[in-house]
């Protein structure tokens, strides 16, 4: 598998805290915690706007502004780097307890065939572009994952299993989330145009909307039957992530067995084949076919699942560095905007033609 080209080897380099700050990670936690209670009071105010877009925003935002870039690029380093990696797998564990097999068998095997290529078709096309296009280190894969699974969770998930640099995450982030973003004021406006049905429209959203909450946030304008629909198509697509992740943590074994003649280095460890928060997220997704948990148990796990994905979606739009963005962002635009026709025009095929 050639997604993952050869690339140095990262070099760690943050920022030097400065004298009698706070190290530990704690700082970083409060610093998002705050980011996160201010997304999910504007999500109350505007229902509309998803919680896990203001987050990723304010984290965005908090790296930008002179006063608080001083404390995001030091003291607070070490908090928003753990959420960013540690809480986003845990969030994506939990992120299992959403869907069912029961579910998923229930639309049909023409929908399920639908969502695979739909997937396939995003996922392949989106890195050749990005390739193509010349993409620094991992966007194109990143970009691609995006696009094609969950947005921002699915790329924390890779880029972990990868071994991604920061920057190339961040930066995927912002574009992935920008577009998704802007589907929620689009995507309503175009059903009639495109002669979509309720359901139709719902199918077509759930298929081609990155991330759950702006699914929830496009889907709802056309009412229930929308809603229901596109959550489904959307956690179908979310369980995607569980093969796609193990698929790169094959890459990453093999890339590295090969430059290394089949013989890792003293001290050095290979990615496992299935990451454990990946087997965690499968474990939960049956779990939840079972039956067993109760509706309350289910809705505390929810609340759980979007604060702990909140909070690592401050820490990595935190690590979004505009004025390093702006350099490649033409490209980035350009391969975010190809994208989105191409997951837009798969998926309304694919919805016209199963009905």
């Amino acid at each position: 598998m050639a997604l993952l080209g050869q690339r140095p080897p990262r070099t760690a380099s943050a920022p030097c805290p400065a004298a009698g700050r706070p190290t530990g990670p704690w700082p970083g936690l409060v610093l998002a915690a705050a980011g996160v209670a201010v997304a999910w009071l504007t999500h109350r105010l505007v229902p509309d706007v998803p919680m896990l877009t203001v987050a990723i925003v304010l984290g965005l935002a908090a790296a930008q502004v002179p006063g608080s870039r001083v404390w995001v690029r030091g003291w607070a380093k070490p908090g928003l780097t753990f959420a960013a990696k540690r809480l986003m797998r845990v969030g994506v564990v939990l992120l299992g307890l959403k869907l069912s097999l029961r579910d998923v068998l229930g639309v049909g095997w023409a929908t399920v065939a639908m969502v695979l290529v739909v997937v396939a078709a995003t996922f392949f096309g989106t890195w050749w572009l990005g390739r193509k296009l010349g993409l620094p280190g991992d966007q194109p894969l990143l970009i691609a994952t995006g696009y094609s699974i969950c947005g921002a969770s699915a790329i924390g998930a890779v880029s972990d299993v990868s071994r991604s640099e920061e920057r190339d995450t961040a930066a995927s982030v912002a574009v992935v989330t920008l577009c998704g973003t802007l589907a929620i004021a689009v995507l309503p406006l175009l059903q009639g145009p495109l002669g979509l049905t309720d359901a139709e429209f719902g199918r077509w959203v759930g298929a081609s909307v990155h991330d759950v909450g702006q699914v929830v946030a496009t889907a709802q304008t056309a009412g229930g039957s929308a809603l229901g629909e596109g959550v489904l198509v959307k956690l179908m697509r979310v369980a995607l992530l569980a093969p796609l992740v193990a698929g790169v943590a094959i890459a990453v074994r093999a890339r590295r067995a090969a430059a290394a003649d089949g013989a890792a280095g003293p001290g050095e460890r290979r990615p496992p084949l299935v990451p454990l928060f990946v087997a965690g997220f499968v474990a939960m997704v049956g779990l939840r076919s079972t039956g067993w948990l109760p509706g309350s148990a289910l809705d505390a796990a929810g609340v759980a699942q979007e604060l702990l994905l909140a909070t690592a979606l401050f820490g990595l739009g935190s690590a979004v560095d505009l004025r390093t963005l702006v350099r490649t962002g033409g490209r980035v635009g350009l391969v975010g905007l190809c994208a989105w026709v191409v997951v837009g025009g798969v998926s309304y095929a694919g919805v016209c033609l199963t009905g």
